[in-house]
């Protein structure tokens, strides 16, 4: 599948706000987020690993407040920015689902984009 460019590589932080996306999971409606975090970017699939829920307690925000760990607000688990193992909280040991992501030079400037897979795509856009 085609590269999906996600936004502008400033636009993401470290420990900062997240990109939303719509997505499907499996056919199902899903978002997946972008974060940076030690001048990386990660993506996940907004999936709490313990019950499958949503993670930010407000649109776009995941860190917790030291802007060190994901945290899911429903649960209070605790994610690793990097790796999206549980480190702490009721699914301790269990990760979030990935998503592959680059940084590319374009001509508009560093962008961040999304590798989808076979099991979590973007929504399409509807052409109406």
């Amino acid at each position: 599948m085609e590269a999906i460019a996600v936004c502008a590589a400033q636009a993401l932080s470290d420990g900062g706000l997240a990109v939303r996306r719509d997505a499907l999971f499996y056919g199902r409606s899903a978002s997946v987020f972008f974060v940076r975090f030690q001048g990386v970017a990660y993506g996940y699939l907004n999936q709490c690993a313990h019950v499958p829920t949503e993670l930010d307690w407000v649109e776009g925000q995941f860190f917790e407040s030291s802007g060190l760990y994901l945290m899911c607000a429903t649960h209070g688990a605790i994610y690793l920015p990097d790796t999206g193992r549980c480190v702490g909280g009721p699914c301790r040991g269990g990760r979030l689902r990935p998503l592959v992501v680059e940084e590319r030079d374009t001509p508009d400037g560093r962008q961040v984009f999304w590798l989808p897979d076979e099991h979590v795509i973007p929504v399409p856009i509807s052409s109406t």
